[in-house]
C-alpha cells in the first residue's frame, strides 16, 4: 500500500500523510456485512486516535448496484462507485456445495468496477474468499496472492498464473493487496493505518481495539482436518501408516518394504498422487500433533518432541518455527487451551 500513501508528507511520524485517505468498499449481494464495515470501523478508531488536525480517512460504501443485502439479510445503503484510493473487496460466504462459477456469474458487475478501477490505478484489496472476484478480473495474474487458508488450494487451482501464499495473512504486490480469512482485514487495515497515519496511531489503534498487530502467518491456524486430503489409495495408506507410527524414525526403506514396492516407486507414485515426498507429510503430522499436545497438555517442549519422534528438542523447535511461524513455547503461549486434556 506504499503507493497509495506515498503522496502523504509527514505529520508527527516518519510514514504519515498529509491529506485524507479515500477508501472505497464494495458491496455485493452476499458479502458479510462484517468485512464491509470491520476497516471502516477501524480506521474510524485509528482517526480519533491520531486527533482532529491529523489526516484521516473517508470511508464510502460503494457498489454498480442500487441496492445491495449482504449476508444475513443486512441491508446497505451504498453509493455509487467513485474515484478512490483503495477499493477494498470483501468476501462471502463459500460452502462446500457453492457452485462458484455461478457465484462469480452473478458479480459480473462487481468484476467489472474492480478491472476498471485498477485500470484507473486505484490501489485494489481483498479480504478473504474476495480475491476469486479479483482472480475473476485478471488481478492476480502474474502477482503473489493469498486468501484465506480454507480456500487456497482452489484459487490456485483456479488462477494458475497467481503465485499463491496461503502461510501469509496480507500479500501485496503492484498495487494489488490480498489479505487471509475474516480477521486478517485487521492486520491490512493496520498496515493501511501504519503507512498513512504513522506507525504509533497504529500501535494505539492496536490496543483500543484489542487487535493483535503482531501476527506474520495464517500457519498457526490451519487445521488440515477440514482441508481436502490429497492422494488416491496408495498414497493413503501409506499416510495411515506413517500417522499410525508418528514417534517411530523414519526409514524409508523399511516404509517401501511395507507395501512390497522399492524407493524410487513408493517416492514417484507418493508424489505423483499427493505433489509432496512421505517425509514431508510426516513432518507436516509431526507438528500437527505437537501443535495438539502444546495446546492441551502441561508436557515440557522437550516431551512433546520425543512424542511425534524428535530426540533433539533444538531440531525440533527449529522445524516447528518453520511451520508455524512460531517456536513451540511461543506457541503454547498463543495458543494454549483452558480445557486442555491429555
Amino acid at each position: 500500500m506504499a503507493e497509495v500513501t506515498r503522496r502523504a508528507g509527514e505529520r508527527g511520524d516518519p510514514d504519515a500523510g498529509t491529506a485524507a485517505l479515500r477508501v472505497g468498499v464494495l458491496a455485493y449481494p452476499g458479502c458479510f456485512a462484517s468485512e464491509v464495515f470491520g476497516v471502516p470501523d477501524l480506521l474510524t478508531m485509528a482517526a480519533h486516535v491520531a486527533g482532529p488536525e491529523a489526516p484521516g480517512y473517508r470511508v464510502s460504501i460503494v457498489s454498480p448496484r442500487r441496492r445491495v443485502t449482504a449476508s444475513g439479510g443486512a441491508r446497505l445503503d451504498v453509493r455509487p462507485l467513485h474515484e478512490v484510493d483503495v477499493l477494498v473487496v470483501p468476501g462471502c460466504e463459500l460452502r462446500p456445495d457453492t457452485d462458484l462459477d455461478a457465484c462469480l456469474a452473478r458479480l459480473a458487475p462487481e468484476t467489472a468496477a474492480i478491472r476498471a478501477q485498477a485500470a484507473a490505478g486505484t490501489a485494489v484489496v481483498s479480504l478473504c474468499v474476495g480475491a476469486f472476484l479479483l482472480s475473476e478480473a485478471g488481478l492476480l495474474d502474474g502477482r503473489r496472492a493469498t486468501t484465506s487458508w480454507l480456500h487456497a488450494a482452489e484459487l490456485a487451482r483456479r488462477c494458475p498464473e497467481a503465485d499463491i501464499r496461503p502461510e501469509h495473512l496480507v500479500v501485496t504486490d503492484t498495487g494489488v493487496t490480498t489479505t487471509a480469512a475474516f480477521s486478517a482485514m485487521y492486520d491490512f487495515a493496520l498496515d493501511l493505518i501504519r503507512r498513512h497515519s504513522g506507525p504509533r496511531v497504529a500501535r494505539t489503534t492496536a490496543r483500543v481495539a484489542l487487535v493483535d498487530d503482531a501476527r506474520t502467518s495464517q500457519t498457526p491456524y490451519v487445521d488440515a482436518r477440514l482441508l481436502p486430503q490429497p492422494g488416491g489409495a496408495f498414497s493413503q495408506r501409506v499416510m495411515r501408516r506413517l500417522d499410525q507410527h508418528l514417534a517411530e524414525p523414519y526409514d524409508l526403506t523399511a516404509l517401501a518394504d511395507a507395501f512390497r514396492v522399492s524407493t524410487r516407486t513408493l517416492l514417484r507414485r507418493f508424489a505423483d498422487e499427493t505433489g509432496r515426498s512421505p517425509l514431508a507429510h510426516l513432518q507436516a503430522s509431526r507438528i500437527r500433533r505437537a501443535r495438539h499436545l502444546l495446546e492441551t497438555t502441561d508436557r515440557t517442549v522437550a516431551a512433546v518432541a520425543a512424542a511425534v519422534g524428535y530426540q533433539d528438542a533444538g531440531t525440533f523447535a527449529t522445524l516447528f518455527a518453520r511451520h508455524t511461524g512460531h517456536r513451540p513455547s511461543a506457541y503454547r503461549a498463543a495458543f494454549r487451551r483452558t480445557d486442555r486434556t491429555a
